[in-house]
């Protein structure tokens, strides 16, 4: 083997650690900017940002494992043609959208996808209930997490006064039939609800009004939300107290520490399905073929991104 094959294998090496290593910074950089929030709380309100939680190198190697996993299940949902489906409800920055991104992070998008649907155009509201939400559920083979699901209406509907008494009672006659029908189905349905402290809920949207880059997750509808913490509080006690059923149950999340929610969030999904690894054949590249005669064409300078970095 010559030198410059040495140094070509050496140079490849190097090139698939940098690519690994940045494949893990999109994490790293998620959990960076939960530091820079707290900081720039304490810069702003004088307010003490919380104790230190999970250490991060713990939290980087549980997270890591579990992801791992997740594509031990996601091949296993292919390879079966199974049917997965998980409702994310809680308050606003409960912490939901940060679970489902360390969900899909690793997964193939044409595989786990997920809904998270505005509100009802006025069309929508002429129709069953259910139906918006019908077309969003998987086929054989697919997982879809829903960012808010069909709960909605016994939550911020409830809350804000967008249903009335008659729709209220009567979504809670038709969920329960609604959900044993999906599983009856082949669905696998699995429902987490994320729980919060008041204080905990009031520092992050502390966060979100101090901090430019996520003050578009603040809405009318989120302030609104706060004030009428109560209210969300006794609906929320009765949405799971009236569709806590056997066939479906309710799973809380204690979201406060938001990496140990995430982890014990992912941790029990994974217990809720029966998955073993699914053999793969081994993956070899197929030699490029060349061709003497090919010659590329040149890309004009001015096409071309400029370096500022």
């Amino acid at each position: 083997m010559s030198l410059k094959d040495d140094d070509g294998r050496a140079e490849m090496r190097a090139r698939l650690q940098a690519e690994l290593i940045d494949s893990l910074d999109e994490e790293l950089e998620m959990e960076l900017d939960d530091e820079r929030i707290d900081a720039l709380i304490g810069e702003t309100l004088g307010a003490q940002a919380p104790g230190p939680d999970m250490d991060r190198r713990q939290y980087f190697a549980e997270l890591l494992r579990l992801q791992a996993e997740l594509v031990d299940l996601q091949d296993w949902v292919v390879a079966r043609k199974l049917k997965l489906v998980v409702l994310f409800e809680g308050r606003d920055a409960a912490g939901k959208g940060g679970v489902i991104k360390r969900i899909t992070q690793r997964l193939n998008p044409r595989v786990c996808q997920v809904a998270a649907l505005p509100a009802p155009t006025e069309r929508e509201k002429s129709q069953w209930y259910f139906q918006r939400y019908v077309s969003h559920l998987p086929a054989g083979g697919e997982i879809v997490l829903f960012d808010r699901s069909w709960y909605n209406r016994a939550g911020v509907e409830r809350v804000m006064g967008f249903c009335s008494d008659d729709e209220y009672e009567e979504f809670f006659r038709s969920v329960t039939e609604f959900e044993k029908m999906l599983v009856r189905a082949g669905i696998i349905l699995v429902k987490y609800w994320f729980s919060i402290t008041d204080e905990e809920q009031h520092r992050r949207f502390l966060m979100r009004v101090h901090d430019p880059l996520k003050q578009w997750k603040l809405s009318p509808m989120d302030m609104e939300s706060r004030r009428r913490w109560e209210a969300y509080t006794k609906a929320k006690e009765v949405m799971i107290e009236r569709s806590h059923i056997p066939e479906a149950p309710w799973w809380v999340v204690e979201g406060v520490d938001k990496k140990r929610a995430r982890l014990n969030c992912i941790s029990h999904l994974l217990s809720q399905v029966p998955y073993r690894d699914i053999p793969r054949p081994p993956v070899s590249l197929p030699h490029r073929e060349f061709h003497p005669n090919y010659i590329r064409i040149p890309i004009p300078d001015s096409m071309i991104v400029p370096r500022r970095y």
